[in-house]
């Protein structure tokens, strides 16, 4: 991955650019936002520049493979795989993520617990994870120049490793570069976030979307453009939904499911059985895919208030199954939509948190009913 490879960002990469050009290199910036504005590969196209500069071609084709011997990659990982006691590292999967990162560059953590079939399992970033950071960035550089790590889903490591690498960030070995990659500077612990210069990534713009689809997936203008403005800024959903992917259909289903039943729960006694039998039903799946359908639902109801608004340029949602937008959307106000973003957003904190998924999702299926039954 090149600077030209990553989409848009002009303003970062510029920047990025001038900090190696000038001899100004942080030692350990955090680059924040979300998967799909391609903060992941930023900083490999950064690290590139960093490590072999703009005419070395033996170091740009190690780096093409991802097999330079100064870079290094971290990323979450389950505390143990299959019947094995061995505490798991990233080393132990290296040949897999390379396999990832060079054909899904703009992946989130869900893909890749799909890649490797960990769906099912708590990943983080452990102790033995930043002993094993600790131990390559300890050595000399195998080129003789700088040793760049970058740590992926940083917003994913446990206090624990997180203070065992606090003293490495704070003063690192010479020449040494941390980059920590993460969606949200919220989960990482001050004292981490207090060492670190933090470049705040923020979504693409649409047109910027649609040209990447374009040049990679030979979508026409008018495709692009469509599913550009549905992303929101995220290229990874922009993918997706080109490729009408499985996942958003069965989200649709379950939102549908679950309105459905809140709206006839004020006349039917038996509608707290069914909210409480959907709530089941999700808490069933994994953390990661219980996010994404919250996130995937609150963005249902934006465009259900942008259409009750009229404002028709930026409601691009349009249904598979048949549900109505239109007839929903009244229900959907601007204060009714404040009370629904505060209990998805705190849904969302407390599974994030490994809260009871069963109880967490049917507070908010009997809570939602409450706000949709409001005058």
């Amino acid at each position: 991955m090149q600077y030209q490879d990553v989409l848009g960002l002009e303003h970062i990469k510029k920047h990025l650019q001038s900090t190696v050009q000038n001899d100004r290199i942080a030692h350990a910036q955090l680059l924040v936002g979300p998967t799909g504005s391609g903060v992941l590969p930023l900083a490999v196209a950064y690290a590139r520049h960093i490590l072999c500069g703009a005419s070395n071609e033996s170091c740009h084709a190690q780096v093409n493979n991802l097999a330079h011997p100064d870079l290094h990659f971290s990323f979450p990982m389950p505390s143990s795989v299959g019947s094995s006691t061995t505490k798991t590292t990233s080393d132990m999967f290296l040949k897999e993520w390379r396999t990832f990162l060079l054909s899904n560059p703009y992946g989130s953590l869900p893909d890749w617990y799909k890649a490797i079939d960990i769906e099912k399992k708590n990943a983080e970033i452990r102790v033995a994870e930043a002993q094993l950071i600790m131990k390559k960035l300890s050595l000399k550089s195998y080129e003789g120049g700088f040793k760049v790590v970058i740590i992926w889903g940083a917003d994913k490591m446990n206090t624990e490793a997180a203070n065992k690498l606090l003293k490495l960030i704070e003063e690192p070995p010479a020449k040494t570069i941390i980059l920590l990659v993460a969606e949200s500077e919220d989960r990482i612990i001050n004292t981490i976030k207090s060492r670190c210069q933090i470049i705040s990534v923020p979504k693409l713009h649409a047109a910027v979307i649609a040209q990447g689809l374009q040049k990679n997936l030979q979508l026409t203008e008018s495709q692009s453009s469509i599913v550009s403005r549905q992303a929101d800024g995220d290229y990874r959903k922009a993918v997706q939904f080109s490729q009408n992917s499985a996942e958003e259909l069965q989200f649709e289903q379950w939102f549908v499911e679950w309105v459905r039943t809140a709206f006839v729960a004020k006349t039917k006694m038996t509608a707290i059985n069914d909210l409480i039998e959907w709530a089941q039903n999700i808490a069933a799946v994994n953390r990661e895919t219980q996010i994404r359908f919250l996130m995937y639902s609150m963005e249902f109801f934006r465009q259900a208030m942008l259409k009750n608004y009229k404002a028709e340029t930026a409601v691009y949602l349009s249904p598979q199954s048949g549900f109505d937008l239109s007839k929903f959307a009244p229900f959907v106000d601007g204060n009714r939509m404040i009370k629904i973003q505060n209990q998805l957003q705190e849904a969302i904190y407390h599974i994030e948190r490994n809260a009871n998924g069963k109880i967490v999702l049917t507070d908010l299926s009997i809570g939602m009913t409450r706000i949709l039954h409001s005058k």
